[in-house]
């Protein structure tokens, strides 16, 4: 690890956490104001959002929202019952669950996000400038150290396996 922690770090790192709060703070809000509970707005952001590849499963929400498997099956049984969401079974797996957006549930989220990436064009220049503190090393720390991390890196890599668990 590298010396200690700077006041200048510590500030940084609090800015981000003020920043980041305040945006989770701003997009509960604007959900509420859609009708929207916090937690159904982030639902129907993860199962339109998923990365290319990735299908709606509850498993798959259950990770990206950070929440317990059961936890996810309560959510979208409500959801359901509201017409923003649908549950089918998998084609060639029945046990698998995936869950779509109903029309309903695809205006809901689309006015909050809306709302969300306009605020963030608008503010988000301050969330990175927080980032970038705590990222910023001066010059000569940032130069002296890189050529060592990837050095030991590249020496990691090309050990076998059982010779890295010693």
């Amino acid at each position: 690890m590298s010396a200690e922690i700077t006041t200048r770090e510590y500030r940084a790192l609090a800015e981000l956490r003020c920043r980041i709060r305040h945006f989770l703070g701003e997009g509960d809000t604007a959900a509420r104001a859609a009708g929207l509970e916090p937690q159904q707005y982030l639902l129907l952001l993860m199962i339109r959002g998923l990365p290319e590849g990735k299908e709606a499963t509850i498993r798959t929400l259950a990770e990206r929202l950070a929440l317990k498997h059961h936890s996810v099956v309560e959510l979208i049984d409500r959801m359901e019952a509201h017409g923003y969401v649908k549950r089918t079974r998998g084609r060639d797996d029945r046990r698998r669950v995936l869950v779509s957006l109903q029309p309903r549930g695809q205006r809901m989220l689309e006015d909050v996000a809306r709302r969300r990436i306009h605020e963030l064009r608008s503010y988000g220049h301050e969330l990175v400038q927080a980032i970038d503190q705590l990222l910023e090393l001066p010059q000569t720390a940032r130069n002296s150290k890189r050529p060592k991390k990837l050095a030991m890196n590249r020496r990691r890599e090309k050990r076998p396996y059982h010779a890295r668990q010693n």
